[in-house]
């Protein structure tokens, strides 16, 4: 697995690079061990997840305590959401990331990382892709507010 791009939403590479924390996230998606292939998910899951616990982020964070819906990791003032899976969960995480960002200012920033289009389609079928996510985002940039750092792995 490597890092293949980047899409700034609404400032969100700013305020990673303000928390000197965009070469931090980026680089752990810098793990060539991790082939992209069907039933790499798993793989690609523990792999960050190890990453972001060893560096103190909350993993599997409600969004709400009266909600089941969590995000992939929370530290401070920041969000990090995974997709890996079907297409039709990205617009639901760039809900939970606009809620976490409006509902009383919990995080100032997130970032999002899937699959780019290739790498997707070798996952399997109909899985989140980057270039689609970021046509939704430029498409709903008055609804998504929160500043996004996207990040495209293959």
């Amino acid at each position: 697995m490597k890092l293949a791009f980047m899409h700034d939403h609404r400032n969100g590479i700013a305020e990673w690079e303000k928390r000197d924390l965009l070469e931090w996230i980026t680089d752990r998606f810098e793990a060539p061990a991790i082939r992209i292939a069907p039933g790499c998910t798993t793989a690609i899951r523990e792999h960050i997840a190890d990453e972001f616990q060893a560096e103190g982020w909350g993993q599997d964070v409600r969004i709400d305590q009266s909600l089941n819906l969590t995000i992939s990791a929370m530290k401070g003032d920041l969000a990090f959401q995974l997709q890996t899976g079907n297409i039709s969960r990205a617009p639901y995480d760039l809900l939970k990331l606009q809620h976490l960002y409006e509902s009383g200012r919990r995080i100032e920033a997130a970032a999002l990382a899937l699959p780019t289009r290739d790498a997707a389609a070798r996952i399997g079928s109909n899985i989140a892709n980057a270039e689609r996510v970021i046509k939704e985002m430029t498409a709903f940039d008055r609804v998504i507010t929160v500043p996004i750092l996207l990040i495209a792995f293959e």
